[in-house]
């Protein structure tokens, strides 16, 4: 296994920071752009590889991969328009640990020849079932699935989505492009991904390093019992990364899903069985003496995700936080945390996301718009 398989094989949702001037669809992004600097940056923000762009159309060379080699130690993947041996090796002796090779333009036969290349890993580029079907067969290890594509420039995340939940769970999967926020890198992970690639968004910012930072950071963030459209907008603003909506009895029962904007998630929270209402996400609990049992579970799209760790119904434990701390896996941890605790709760479990509603209610089923902001930054 070679570094850039490595850093991409550890646990969590690794992100690949990418350096690139231009956009062929965008134009400029960064003509400045100092791979060196972005480099050393993107290592201290928690990037676990960064990726270089070679390709003239994209306004960039082999000295950006001389560079960047030379001022980090993080595994580098050359970008490029890879189709000979005599371009890996260019690749690899300007210090690539990575290539890319696109499946579109290249046949079976080519991409073998290149996968055998010794002291390189590769990113196998799919952008359609087909491409996918491909990348399988011809046993890619590092499979991306580009939300782009690359004829008419356009962003489709749900179908790449999709293509992720598809995917074979034994190869390491990437989530290319289109990835805007950290709801986009939840609904990433969520899907299967074990990577996101992140370029023109981290260009585009005033302070790259700054915007990787926010997009690796965890714990996710669930505002929950939301009834009204300008406390989902609060939550929004305040940063928060999940929307829950309840749709079981309860006193901030919500008669349907309110619209949340590109920046969150929504998710619906159901007590025995789920209901199909169009959110990103279902959080159900078992039905128990008439409430909700203690814990429950993340679905997308049927499929477990994550594990719901609360209290009891309308009780405390005091060894909540030690419980849900030996719990292995995906945990949304839930159960009392306010604006004074979260922290503290973090700290001590450190799970995947964080859920709060009672706390962060001026009354039942209508927020307290200080509290949900104070919320949202303790746990950040």
């Amino acid at each position: 296994m070679g570094l850039f398989l490595d850093a991409l094989c550890r646990p969590g949702l690794a992100t690949i920071a990418e350096v690139k001037r231009r956009s062929p669809s965008a134009g400029d992004l960064r003509p400045d752009a100092n791979p060196a600097q972005l480099a050393i940056s993107f290592e201290k923000a928690g990037a676990a590889a960064v990726s270089i762009l070679v390709a003239e159309r994209f306004a960039g060379c082999w000295d950006d991969l001389r560079a960047a080699r030379e001022a980090t130690r993080l595994p580098l993947l050359a970008k490029g328009f890879f189709s000979t041996r005599q371009d890996l090796e260019t690749a690899r002796a300007n210090g690539a640990d990575a290539a890319l090779l696109l499946l579109r333009d290249l046949d079976d036969a080519t991409v073998r020849d290149l996968l055998a290349m010794p002291g390189l890993d590769f990113l196998v580029e799919a952008h359609d079932a087909a491409e996918l079907k491909r990348a399988e067969e011809l046993g890619a290890p590092v499979i991306g699935l580009n939300a782009r594509d690359l004829s008419t420039f356009e962003i489709d995340r749900d179908a790449q989505l999709e293509l992720v939940a598809r995917a074979p769970r034994e190869r390491v999967i990437v989530a290319e492009s289109g990835i805007k926020n950290r709801a986009h890198a939840a609904a990433a992970e969520l899907a299967g991904a074990d990577a996101i690639l992140v370029g023109s968004r981290l260009m585009r910012a005033a302070d790259p390093a700054a915007m990787l930072a926010d997009l690796v950071r965890r714990p996710f963030v669930k505002v929950c019992g939301l009834t009204r459209d300008e406390d989902v907008a609060v939550a929004a603003e305040a940063g928060a990364d999940l929307a829950g909506f309840v749709l079981a009895e309860s006193p901030r029962r919500a008669e349907a899903p309110l619209q949340v904007p590109d920046s969150m998630l929504s998710v619906g929270v159901f007590v025995g069985e789920a209901e199909e209402v169009g959110t990103d996400l279902v959080q159900l609990y078992p039905e128990e003496n008439g409430h909700r049992a203690r814990d429950g579970v993340l679905l997308r799209r049927d499929a477990p995700v994550a594990k719901v760790l609360d209290l009891p119904w309308l009780e405390d434990d005091e060894g909540h936080l030690e419980r849900a701390a030996a719990v292995e896996g995906r945990v949304l941890l839930a159960g009392g945390l306010s604006p004074e605790n979260v922290r503290a709760a973090i700290d001590r479990v450190r799970p995947w996301a964080v859920d709060a509603s009672r706390s962060l209610e001026a009354s039942p089923g209508i927020k307290d718009h200080d509290k949900v902001r104070a919320f949202v930054e303790a746990a950040s």
